[in-house]
C-alpha cells in the first residue's frame, strides 16, 4: 500500500471506506463490461479473462487489506484506552534503552504470531464484507472435515506452483527435504513422457476437448516442467507415483480422492483443494496437525539457538 493510500486510509472512519468500496467495485464492473464487449480473438480473449481476474483479486486483496489495517487500529485504540485511561502524553525519553537480544527461534515465532494475527484479521474481514460467499462455505467446510482428523489448512503462495508447493511441504513433514519445486515439475514432467500411452486418453484440449495432439501434449509437457503452469489430477497422479507417497486431496464437496492409495501409508500427502478462493482458478493449501499449527518453530530450533 503506498503513501497516498495510507494516508486516505488513517482519513476514514468504517462508514466512508465501505462506501469507497462499494464505489471503487462500481467503477471496476463498467470497466470489466467495457473489456468484456472487446472484439478480440480467442488466444487475446483468454489473456482479456485473466486480466479481468487479476484486477478483481487486487481491488479484493486491497479491500481487505485496507479493512483488516482499519480493524488494527481500532483494536489497538481501543487497548490504549483501557490500559491508559485519562493518562496524559509522556515525553519519550531522549534515549531509549536497548532492548535484549531475542534468539532465532523466538524470532521466528514472533513473526510467525504476527503473521497469524494478520491472516486472522483479513480473513473476519472478508467474513464481514461476504458472510455467505461461495469461498467462506467452502473453507468452514473444508475446516469441518481436517477437524476431525486433528488438521488444519496451511496456507501456500497462489503463485502457480501451489500444488507443487503443498507437496514439497508435505513432503518435509515426513522428513523429506531433497526436493525443491523446480525438482518436483521435472519429476511431474518426466513421468507423464514416460507414460505418454496411459494417461493421453485423459488430457483433452480444453477448447475443442479432444484429446491432445503430439504437439500440443509436447507443448504440456514443456509447461509442466519450465513454467508457473497449474498442476491438477495428471500432475498429482504423476508426482505420487514418482515420489511412492499416497496423496490425498481433500475438498468441500464430494469423497476425497487418493492418488497412489496402495503406497505406503507412513508417506501419505494430505492436500486441500479450493474450487473458490481465488477467481483466476483452483487452489492447493498443504495441512498441519493442529497441535504444530499452535507449537511450530518449537523443539529443535530452540534447542540449536540455545546450544
Amino acid at each position: 500500500m503506498n503513501e497516498e493510500n495510507q494516508q486516505q486510509l488513517a482519513d476514514e472512519d468504517e462508514e466512508s471506506l465501505l462506501a469507497r468500496h462499494r464505489r471503487e467495485k462500481k467503477e471496476l464492473q463498467a470497466k470489466v463490461q467495457s473489456l468484456k464487449k472487446a472484439k478480440v480473438d480467442k488466444k487475446k480473449k483468454k489473456d482479456l479473462q485473466e486480466e479481468i481476474g487479476r484486477l478483481e483479486d487486487d481491488l479484493e486483496s486491497r479491500h481487505a487489506e485496507e479493512l483488516n489495517r482499519l480493524n488494527t487500529l481500532k483494536i489497538s485504540e481501543s487497548s490504549d484506552a483501557d490500559q491508559h485511561p485519562n493518562e496524559p502524553e509522556q515525553q519519550q525519553p531522549a534515549v531509549e534503552e536497548k532492548q535484549p537480544k531475542l534468539s532465532k527461534a523466538q524470532r521466528r515465532r514472533e513473526k510467525k504470531s504476527q503473521e497469524d494475527k494478520e491472516r486472522e484479521a483479513q480473513i473476519k474481514a472478508e467474513e464481514a464484507l461476504h458472510k455467505d460467499s461461495p469461498r467462506i462455505r467452502e473453507d468452514k467446510k473444508i475446516a469441518e472435515i481436517l477437524a476431525k482428523r486433528g488438521l488444519i489448512s496451511f496456507p501456500v503462495p497462489a503463485d502457480g506452483d501451489c500444488l507443487y508447493n503443498a507437496i514439497k511441504h508435505q513432503l518435509s513433514r515426513i522428513g523429506v527435504h531433497d526436493h525443491e519445486t523446480a525438482d518436483l515439475r521435472q519429476l511431474a514432467a518426466d513421468y507423464i513422457e514416460d507414460n505418454r500411452d496411459q494417461l493421453i486418453f485423459y488430457m483433452t484440449n480444453p477448447q475443442s476437448e479432444d484429446v491432445m495432439s503430439e504437439e500440443e501434449f509436447r507443448k504440456y509437457c514443456f509447461q509442466v516442467r519450465n513454467t508457473k503452469s497449474w498442476g491438477g489430477e495428471i500432475e498429482i497422479k504423476a508426482l505420487s507415483s514418482s515420489l511412492r507417497c499416497p496423496i490425498e486431496i481433500v475438498q468441500a464437496s464430494g469423497p476425497s480422492p487418493v492418488h497412489g492409495e496402495n503406497g505406503d501409508p507412513a508417506r501419505k500427502l494430505v492436500l486441500t483443494y479450493h474450487r473458490h478462493m481465488y477467481r483466476l482458478g483452483e487452489h492447493y493449501n498443504s495441512t498441519v496437525p493442529l497441535l504444530a499449527e499452535k507449537d511450530d518453530d518449537g523443539g529443535e530450533d530452540e534447542q540449536q539457538d540455545d546450544g
